[in-house]
């Protein structure tokens, strides 16, 4: 099959399609200029390359050749990466569902030549999609008007501002905390008290709640809370959805009970848990918990990271074009290769001789504690683990001789701001080197190889840098950036943080409204330019960059960055209350702003020791700056220094009013505001 004009992609995605007798172009002016001057209708398809679905409807649909006799005979066909093109996949998303349809992915919608859509939908069967192609077609050609009528309703509701539909004004707010007592009873009651995460299915682990959750319980002193996040982590650790051979989260379980995900592993998902685990086992010395941010470490480096430093961005589902395959095992195969170990093996992993999942095979699904299983073994604990460690190393041996799943081997600088946290936080828990090792060497990475003439690039692959990059990409490596230079001590640090800062200001805020649109709008000229608002599986760009803003202006005492954020959240405060579930990144915000925010500068001899051992016990809601000796370069740190012998001191502010210095972290524990 000759290739088609996806053939020079840097994607994997866009490759997969490369040989497809459909026609595809990927978006850009040749395709557009096409649709205008044929006066043909625009197919866009989007998915990613570690989609399941988007793999079988290439099979069903896109490798079949009628199928694609009539795409290319009626429709200009698009494909799009939606890791690459957030910014096309958000439109073109809220468009089919301002349709009245379901999203998700693959996401295929069709446009006039104008880049207007009037219809779409998500996978289609084969006999389906090519009966809606032959319609579509059938309607250009007779009724082309009221095609484009309906495209320009959609168009005016797309260009529709976030702000105006959901009725949000920036500006200052008052903050209560009674209010946010009502914000955590409305979640709480959406938790799942027999699985942990929310009560819905599917189940996706939704980090942005649960570290909202963690950092109210800690800062009004709530147990409960406390033990509700645990046993989420806890049965996310144990549940299908995690591997654990290797490590990693894939995206979602399609049950209720972590059970069995659809197997994909993203690198957003998994950089937000490793910061999750962390912080979970700095507050519970739960060795359950280190040992998942061990493993995730030893899954990045062996499979996840490139030879400069910069990480993958997914791996695939499938393997041999069937979900899964790679991470499921036969009864048989266990009891050979286990031998003497399989029953307690068995017992632990829930594994059944018929298969605890289709087509007879077994996932690997913890549900007894080790603990538990040490005691049935009569056996100390320390000696289970031993043995547990033995024959994980030994299957992965095996499944390593597998045919391995698709990886998307692209660097995305967003998702690599959110591992670069992660790595940051863990390095904090454990005190092993390693991580933040991975982390600085990651972070120098992305300013080296995508940060070029004052502008970020999200995608990075085979030694080029390509599409300028989202908000998405400046507000989380803003956040890693932010802890680097906490942890660390490094100006270079803050020095990038700002910049980004900057840039976000410059080119992407809308002063009209007072948030920050997710392209920049002097890029490149779409249908549509959205602000992402609502905090999912990754949390709202807005809301990331607004907290980020905030501590920036504690730090460095730039006025103009807490008020633009303070302002984004007195605009978001009613949609707080209203919808906690899908805005808890804002809450945690909220959360901060209200306590308020420790600022913590450390001077003197040994301050790197203290900064660290501060760090190590996990605060929820503080900036902090340390110098070995006094400094002005770093505003927090002006005019502060140590004891009268140069030993480090530590001075715990608000408002930039600083109590009496103190000497022991103990006592600067005591002086850290609490919510009362």
């Amino acid at each position: 099959m000759s290739p088609n004009r996806l053939l020079n992609s840097q994607s994997p995605y866009l490759l997969q399609h490369a040989h497809n007798p459909v026609e595809w172009y990927p978006w850009g002016p040749e395709a557009l200029t096409r649709a205008s001057e044929e006066n043909k209708p625009i197919l866009v398809s989007i998915g990613y390359s570690a989609c399941h679905w988007c793999h079988v409807m290439e099979k069903e649909s896109f490798e079949d050749a009628a199928t694609a006799e009539l795409m290319n005979a009626h429709f200009v066909c698009i494909k799009i990466d939606r890791e690459e093109r957030p910014d096309l996949d958000n439109i073109y998303m809220d468009a089919v569902q301002a349709m009245g349809l379901q999203g998700g992915w693959p996401l295929n919608v069709f446009l006039m030549p104008n880049q207007k859509p009037f219809y779409g939908g998500t996978y289609f069967p084969n006999g389906k999609w090519k009966q809606l192609l032959g319609s579509i077609a059938d309607a250009y050609a007779a009724h082309p008007d009221q095609l484009a009528e309906s495209a320009e309703g959609f168009g005016r509701s797309l260009n529709h501002k976030e702000t105006d539909k959901y009725g949000i004004q920036a500006g200052e707010g008052d903050l209560d905390p009674d209010e946010l007592v009502e914000v955590i009873a409305k979640l709480s009651s959406q938790f799942d008290p027999e699985w942990g995460g929310m009560n819905r299915v599917p189940k996706f682990p939704m980090p942005a709640i649960w570290h909202f959750v963690l950092d109210y319980a800690l800062l009004a002193s709530r147990v409960d809370l406390q033990k509700a996040v645990f046993f989420t982590l806890r049965k996310i650790g144990m549940g299908g959805i995690y591997d654990h051979l290797r490590a990693g989260v894939a995206r979602y379980s399609v049950d209720g009970e972590w059970f069995a995900p659809h197997f994909e592993k993203m690198g957003y998902d998994n950089g937000q848990l490793l910061e999750l685990y962390a912080k979970a086992y700095q507050v519970s010395k739960d060795r359950f918990y280190l040992e998942k941010v061990r493993e995730t470490k030893d899954w990045l480096l062996s499979e996840m990271m490139q030879e400069e430093g910069g990480f993958h961005a997914a791996q695939d589902a499938d393997s041999e074009g069937v979900e899964g395959k790679f991470y499921t095992w036969a009864y048989t195969e266990l009891e050979e290769l286990l031998g003497p170990e399989f029953p307690w093996f068995s017992d632990l992993y829930s594994l059944k001789p018929a298969g605890n999942w289709e087509e007879g095979v077994n996932i690997l699904f913890q549900v007894e504690s080790y603990e538990q299983v040490a005691k049935d073994q009569e056996i100390p604990l320390e000696t289970f683990l031993d043995k547990l460690s033995a024959q994980k190393a030994n299957l992965l041996q095996h499944r390593n001789q597998r045919i391995y799943p698709g990886k998307d081997d692209k660097v995305l600088a967003g998702w690599n701001g959110l591992l670069d946290a992660g790595l940051i936080q863990a390095y904090l828990a454990s005190g092993e080197e390693e991580y933040l090792e991975l982390a600085l060497r990651n972070l120098n990475f992305v300013q080296q190889k995508l940060f070029r003439d004052g502008t970020l690039y999200r995608s990075y692959k085979n030694g080029e840098a390509y599409t300028p990059a989202f908000l998405e990409d400046y507000a989380a490596l803003l956040k890693a950036a932010l802890m680097a230079y906490s942890t660390c001590g490094e100006e270079q640090f803050l020095a990038f943080a700002q910049s980004l800062a900057n840039i976000t200001l410059a080119r992407f805020y809308d002063p009209e409204d007072g948030y920050f649109y997710f392209s920049d709008p002097s890029a490149e000229k779409l249908i549509a330019n959205k602000k992402e608002l609502f905090d999912n599986v990754i949390p709202a760009s807005n809301s990331i960059l607004a907290r980020s803003l905030h501590q920036l202006s504690l730090l460095t005492y730039q006025e103009n960055y807490g008020k633009i954020a303070a302002r984004m959240l007195g605009g978001m405060k009613e949609l707080i209350l209203k919808e906690p579930g899908f805005l808890c990144n804002w809450a945690n915000f909220y959360l901060e702003s209200l306590v308020p925010t420790a600022e913590i500068a450390i001077v003197g001899r040994g301050a790197k020791e203290k900064a660290l051992e501060l760090l190590a016990n996990y605060l929820p809601n503080a900036v902090l700056a340390w110098s070995e000796s006094p400094t002005d370069s770093v505003p927090l740190l002006h005019g502060k220094g140590g004891d009268t012998e140069g030993n480090a001191l530590i001075y715990v502010c608000v408002n930039r009013s600083c109590r009496r210095p103190v000497a022991t972290v103990e006592d600067a524990l005591t002086l850290v505001p609490q919510l009362n």
